[in-house]
């Protein structure tokens, strides 16, 4: 086996993997309407990067870092009053890529490409990355089964999950840490422009076939992982960027959904106006 075909199939392990995680994560994403959130947080990851690269560092540890200190930041200011958590995020996004760019600026010398981190690279994961996917899909996979109720309950209902005594400035702490540990480990395979494809899409698309979480978050997995490994085979076939198709499959699926949905689709919606049209008056003559 050449090691191109090792490259490949360490790259369908990783598609597997980030899509998993995507999939299940884009679900609490878009039922919290957190996409922007999640944008930002693709961004505020870049000087934790950046540093991390300078300094030697492992990128995954400098990314997560300054992501979980751009969520703190972000619900710190969102509970303030006369502040809402898109304004907040709108801070992070900006301040973070903008720091990302003053440090590397500052690096009389630095050399180190980090094209890779903003694009992508999935064909070029190696087995730490493969680990580093592997656990953190275990973890959020269980977090999100263990807090079930919990997550659910403050998404839909944060008030009357504040009545009842849960601590929903924790939870909603706990999902944005959960966001940003997905962002961190995707970025590497899809880059940070094009994480946010992979989280919102393909849950985006499974909200529009069915309103039961269990078969949403099915669906939304089964989207993900599916746009991952197809877009690598169309890299595959096509010889173009694997992480550009893979984030074009999963929004030409997200297209697809939104005409084609059967409940919410644009087919459906023209199809139900088109019936419920009265019928034209008889003429008289």
């Amino acid at each position: 086996m050449s090691w191109l075909d090792v490259a490949f199939h360490r790259a369908l392990v990783e598609a597997v993997l980030v899509g998993t995680v995507c999939g299940l994560i884009g679900v609490h994403v878009v039922l919290r309407r957190q996409a922007f959130f999640t944008m930002a947080m693709t961004h505020a990851t870049f000087p934790g990067v950046v540093v991390a690269a300078v300094t030697g560092l492992n990128l995954y540890l400098g990314g997560a870092a300054a992501g979980v200190l751009a969520a703190l930041a972000v619900t710190a200011l969102a509970r303030r009053r006369g502040h809402d958590s898109s304004t907040a995020a709108a801070v992070a996004l900006a301040a973070g890529f903008a720091l990302g760019v003053a440090l590397m600026s500052a690096q009389n010398g630095f050399t180190k490409d980090l094209t890779a981190y903003l694009a992508g690279s999935i064909l070029t994961v190696g087995p730490p990355d493969l680990l580093v996917a592997a656990a953190v899909t275990a973890t959020v996979a269980l977090v999100l089964a263990v807090l079930h109720k919990e997550l659910l309950f403050t998404a839909f209902d944060p008030a009357g999950a504040r009545a009842v005594g849960y601590r929903t400035g924790a939870i909603d702490l706990l999902v944005l840490v959960l966001i940003e540990a997905v962002v961190a480990t995707a970025v590497p395979a899809v880059g940070t422009i094009l994480t946010l494809a992979l989280v919102v899409a393909p849950a985006g698309a499974a909200r529009l076939w069915t309103d039961r979480i269990g078969a949403m978050t099915a669906l939304s997995t089964a989207v993900a992982v599916g746009s991952a490994i197809g877009g690598l085979y169309l890299s595959r076939a096509f010889d173009v960027a694997a992480d550009g198709a893979i984030s074009l499959l999963a929004a030409a699926c997200f297209v697809v959904s939104t005409v084609a949905a059967p409940r919410l689709g644009l087919a459906a919606h023209l199809l139900r106006r088109r019936t419920r049209r009265p019928a034209p008056a008889p003429a008289t003559g």
